[in-house]
Protein backbone atom coordinates (compact mmCIF):
# COMPACT_ATOMS: atom_id res chain seq x y z
CA UNK A 1 0.00 0.00 0.00
CA UNK A 2 1.40 3.39 -0.98
CA UNK A 3 2.14 6.04 1.99
CA UNK A 4 -0.42 8.29 0.37
CA UNK A 5 -3.30 6.18 0.32
CA UNK A 6 -2.24 5.69 4.21
CA UNK A 7 -2.35 9.21 4.90
CA UNK A 8 -5.73 9.59 3.41
CA UNK A 9 -7.47 6.68 4.86
CA UNK A 10 -6.08 7.89 8.58
CA UNK A 11 -7.13 11.59 7.91
CA UNK A 12 -10.64 10.43 6.98
CA UNK A 13 -10.80 8.09 9.96
CA UNK A 14 -9.93 10.38 12.24
CA UNK A 15 -12.70 12.86 11.12
CA UNK A 16 -15.69 9.56 11.37
CA UNK A 17 -14.30 9.13 14.88
CA UNK A 18 -14.38 12.25 15.69
CA UNK A 19 -18.06 12.43 14.29
CA UNK A 20 -18.61 9.14 16.30
CA UNK A 21 -18.09 11.14 19.83
CA UNK A 22 -19.09 14.52 19.32
CA UNK A 23 -22.31 14.10 20.72
CA UNK A 24 -21.48 11.83 23.71
CA UNK A 25 -21.14 13.33 27.15
CA UNK A 26 -18.79 12.49 29.86
CA UNK A 27 -15.22 12.53 30.28
CA UNK A 28 -14.40 9.30 28.81
CA UNK A 29 -16.07 10.81 25.16
CA UNK A 30 -14.52 14.38 26.13
CA UNK A 31 -11.36 12.52 26.09
CA UNK A 32 -11.66 9.98 23.13
CA UNK A 33 -12.93 13.48 21.18
CA UNK A 34 -9.76 15.48 21.67
CA UNK A 35 -7.64 12.65 20.92
CA UNK A 36 -9.57 12.31 17.83
CA UNK A 37 -9.23 16.08 17.20
CA UNK A 38 -5.45 15.51 17.81
CA UNK A 39 -5.21 12.75 15.20
CA UNK A 40 -7.64 15.06 12.47
CA UNK A 41 -4.79 18.03 13.07
CA UNK A 42 -1.75 15.43 12.39
CA UNK A 43 -3.40 13.97 9.37
CA UNK A 44 -4.29 17.43 8.01
CA UNK A 45 -1.05 19.15 8.37
CA UNK A 46 0.35 15.51 6.53
CA UNK A 47 -2.35 15.70 3.87
CA UNK A 48 -2.15 19.63 3.44
CA UNK A 49 -6.18 19.33 3.00
CA UNK A 50 -8.75 21.12 5.50
CA UNK A 51 -11.24 19.23 5.67
CA UNK A 52 -13.72 20.35 8.37
CA UNK A 53 -14.19 17.85 11.10
CA UNK A 54 -17.92 17.61 10.74
CA UNK A 55 -17.90 17.42 7.44
CA UNK A 56 -20.72 14.92 5.90
CA UNK A 57 -17.77 12.18 4.48
CA UNK A 58 -18.19 8.24 3.76
CA UNK A 59 -16.23 6.32 4.81
CA UNK A 60 -15.32 5.28 0.96
CA UNK A 61 -14.26 8.43 0.12
CA UNK A 62 -11.53 8.22 -2.44
CA UNK A 63 -9.02 11.04 -1.98
CA UNK A 64 -5.77 10.12 -4.40
CA UNK A 65 -3.95 13.35 -3.62
CA UNK A 66 -5.21 14.94 -0.93
CA UNK A 67 -3.27 18.27 -1.10
CA UNK A 68 -5.17 21.17 -0.75
CA UNK A 69 -8.47 19.69 -1.00
CA UNK A 70 -11.27 22.22 1.10
CA UNK A 71 -14.65 20.74 2.61
CA UNK A 72 -16.56 23.31 4.18
CA UNK A 73 -18.13 21.28 7.70
CA UNK A 74 -21.82 21.34 6.02
CA UNK A 75 -20.54 20.13 2.92
CA UNK A 76 -21.92 16.52 2.30
CA UNK A 77 -20.06 13.88 -0.16
CA UNK A 78 -21.75 10.51 -1.32
CA UNK A 79 -20.28 6.95 -1.10
CA UNK A 80 -17.32 5.91 -3.57
CA UNK A 81 -16.94 9.29 -4.64
CA UNK A 82 -13.42 10.53 -5.57
CA UNK A 83 -12.11 14.12 -5.14
CA UNK A 84 -8.76 14.99 -6.94
CA UNK A 85 -6.45 17.60 -5.78
CA UNK A 86 -6.80 21.50 -5.16
CA UNK A 87 -10.87 20.90 -4.67
CA UNK A 88 -12.87 23.14 -2.98
CA UNK A 89 -16.05 21.98 -1.84
CA UNK A 90 -17.41 25.48 -0.02
CA UNK A 91 -20.24 28.03 0.34
CA UNK A 92 -20.80 31.09 -1.15
CA UNK A 93 -22.67 34.21 -0.12
CA UNK A 94 -25.68 32.15 0.82
CA UNK A 95 -23.97 29.85 3.52
CA UNK A 96 -24.55 26.76 1.89
CA UNK A 97 -22.70 24.14 1.17
CA UNK A 98 -22.86 21.47 -1.63
CA UNK A 99 -24.38 17.84 -1.57
CA UNK A 100 -22.48 15.54 -3.58
CA UNK A 101 -24.39 12.07 -4.41
CA UNK A 102 -23.25 8.60 -4.85
CA UNK A 103 -20.06 7.94 -7.45
CA UNK A 104 -19.12 11.30 -8.22
CA UNK A 105 -15.38 12.34 -9.52
CA UNK A 106 -14.36 15.72 -9.04
CA UNK A 107 -11.18 16.83 -11.53
CA UNK A 108 -8.33 18.50 -10.12
CA UNK A 109 -8.87 22.17 -8.57
CA UNK A 110 -12.73 22.22 -9.62
CA UNK A 111 -14.80 24.11 -7.41
CA UNK A 112 -18.26 23.54 -6.07
CA UNK A 113 -19.93 26.32 -4.65
CA UNK A 114 -23.33 27.04 -2.52
CA UNK A 115 -26.26 25.07 -1.59
CA UNK A 116 -26.20 22.66 -4.78
CA UNK A 117 -26.52 18.92 -5.08
CA UNK A 118 -24.68 16.99 -7.67
CA UNK A 119 -26.59 13.93 -9.23
CA UNK A 120 -24.95 10.63 -8.91
CA UNK A 121 -22.29 9.13 -11.08
CA UNK A 122 -21.81 13.15 -12.55
CA UNK A 123 -18.20 14.10 -13.45
CA UNK A 124 -16.52 17.27 -13.15
CA UNK A 125 -13.48 18.35 -15.41
CA UNK A 126 -10.51 20.12 -13.89
CA UNK A 127 -10.46 23.63 -13.23
CA UNK A 128 -14.23 23.97 -13.85
CA UNK A 129 -16.37 26.47 -11.07
CA UNK A 130 -19.71 24.77 -10.71
CA UNK A 131 -22.98 26.97 -9.28
CA UNK A 132 -25.35 24.90 -10.69
CA UNK A 133 -27.38 21.33 -9.85
CA UNK A 134 -26.37 18.63 -12.36
CA UNK A 135 -28.58 16.28 -12.79
CA UNK A 136 -27.25 12.46 -12.70
CA UNK A 137 -25.41 10.67 -15.09
CA UNK A 138 -23.67 13.65 -16.75
CA UNK A 139 -20.48 15.47 -17.05
CA UNK A 140 -19.88 19.03 -16.72
CA UNK A 141 -16.52 21.36 -17.34
CA UNK A 142 -15.99 24.77 -18.01
CA UNK A 143 -15.98 27.97 -16.19
CA UNK A 144 -18.40 28.87 -14.99
CA UNK A 145 -19.38 24.68 -15.55
CA UNK A 146 -21.89 23.57 -18.16
CA UNK A 147 -23.19 20.07 -19.01
CA UNK A 148 -20.94 18.98 -21.89
CA UNK A 149 -22.39 15.34 -22.08
CA UNK A 150 -25.24 13.25 -20.87
CA UNK A 151 -25.06 9.47 -20.48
Amino acid sequence: MPHNYQANQALIRSILRYQKYVDRTGWYYGCLRRLASLRHKFWSVITASDIHRLAGLCPDLALPHPTGVVIHQDAVVGPRCMIMQQVTLGTDATGLAPILGADVYVGAGAKILGGIRIGDRVRIGANAVVRINLPDDCTAAGVPARIVRRR
